[in-house]
């Protein structure tokens, strides 16, 4: 946390703050002694989430924004001056200006997957404790680079994997380990398939001139030199893979970090993977899988399949057993028995209860104890993904030591597990 010496220091040496009179202990019931200091690198869809949530946590205090977006640092910025009512919360374009800040104790990222690995590498060497979306990286070699990173720096981590927070996943995830359903010996994970718009463009495939307010190249980063195209920026960076995963990647982090959360599995992965896409037209505006299988094998002889597109993979998670079958999704949760769902009994293992995800990072910072989803797990949870995503690529069967954490005897298939930036960013 930032004590009251390390922000006087800092307004010393002209860092700016939001930290004003009631901040120091007038009027104000948490002293600026146990509050966290708080800045988010990207405001957009997510990163507006993120300024929303953090708002209502307890024990913080918002100091900087940053975004390549005019318009997003304008409209965030503005949210959390209102909020504290002064115009206090510093905006930068450049996400190193807030690293550079020592009275900044964390950081949230909300940039698009691509910038994942280059923010947060700045932030753990900065030593900021850390926030970061779903799915840790755009690539298994950058998320693993992530993890040495945040552990080396003994930096508290957080991924979004926000349904880990919530009681039905963590109801669900308890029964199945508890042994409610028996053992089990099939997972479905049903993920959403196809494209949504989300520039809502009358001509989306249109090749223009950046627009003023967003620092294009900049955005680009490490991704390969792309014209800019308005449908393949905000938001609908998601279904180009030079930028995103598909929604095989947007969503691993959710419903598969579950099905692994209930099965003991945040230590381990698959055996095998084998998977299958229905990809766009070479021309098309977007690239990633519309439709997509995947296939993995764990240990024990357990076979979880995730699919998008398949009517007969329910959305969600499910865990089949050989005494029954648990099942969640958002706001839902049922049982092949409906008892189950209303057992009062004690779990063997227990599963925590979160004050919420954003609040749980706060309260991480402050007692230095790992959070529900730290980045070694959030690159488990992501792993079944990547790998799916590259035995769709190559259409063969991928063999994965998961201890070793490598692809078995497929030096084509191993070369897919990361990719070389765009000069001059590297890690």
């Amino acid at each position: 946390m930032t004590s009251r010496r390390r922000l006087l220091q800092a307004a010393a040496i002209g860092f700016p703050t939001i930290v004003k009179a009631s901040a120091l202990g007038l009027n104000n019931a948490v002293p600026p002694s146990d509050r966290v200091t708080l800045a988010t690198v990207g405001v957009g869809w997510m990163g507006s989430g993120h300024v929303e949530e953090f708002l209502k946590c307890s024990g913080l205090q918002y100091v900087a924004l940053a975004d390549l977006d005019g318009h997003h640092l304008t409209e965030n910025k503005a949210v959390i001056d209102t909020h504290y009512g002064d115009q206090g919360c510093a905006a930068y374009r450049s996400f190193e200006e807030i690293m550079g800040r020592r009275d900044i104790d964390a950081v949230s990222i909300a940039v698009p997957d691509h910038w994942h690995g280059l923010v947060a590498f700045s932030a753990a060497r900065a030593g900021k404790d850390i926030y970061c979306e779903k799915p840790l990286a755009h690539n298994f070699n950058e998320g693993r680079r992530m993890v040495e990173a945040a552990q080396q720096a003994n930096r508290i981590w957080q991924t979004g994997s926000w349904q880990r927070s919530k009681e039905n996943f963590r109801k669900g995830c308890e029964l199945v380990r508890n042994g409610a359903v028996g053992k089990i010996h099939t997972v479905e994970v049903g993920l959403p398939d196809g494209h949504v718009d989300f520039a809502k463009t009358k001509d989306r495939t249109s090749v223009t001139e950046p627009p003023a307010w967003l620092w294009y190249d900049r955005w680009l980063g490490p991704a390969p030199d792309m014209p800019y195209v308005e449908a393949r920026i905000h938001k609908n960076w998601r279904w180009n893979y030079a930028t995103g995963g598909g929604q095989l990647m947007d969503w691993v982090g959710h419903h598969v970090d579950i099905a692994h959360w209930g099965m003991g599995w945040d230590e381990t992965g698959p055996s095998e993977v084998e998977g299958v896409g229905e990809f766009p037209a070479k021309d098309a505006i977007w690239n990633t899988a519309t439709r997509y299988k995947v296939v993995c094998k764990y240990p024990q002889n357990v076979t979880m399949t995730i699919a998008g597109g398949y009517d007969e993979v329910r959305s969600g998670t499910k865990w089949i057993g050989d005494k029954g079958w648990v099942w969640v999704d958002r706001g839902k949760i049922e049982a092949s028995d409906p008892g189950l769902l209303e057992s009062k009994a004690v779990a063997t293992i227990p599963y925590p209860v979160s004050p919420g995800h954003y609040q749980e990072f706060i309260n991480s910072v402050k007692s230095r104890k790992k959070t529900l989803t730290p980045a070694e797990v959030a690159l488990r949870s992501a792993t079944p993904g990547w790998l799916g995503n590259i035995a769709m690529f190559t259409g063969r069967k991928l063999k994965w030591d998961a201890a070793r954490m490598e692809i078995v005897a497929d030096a084509d298939a191993t070369a897919m597990l990361g990719r070389v930036m765009r000069a001059p960013w590297k890690l």
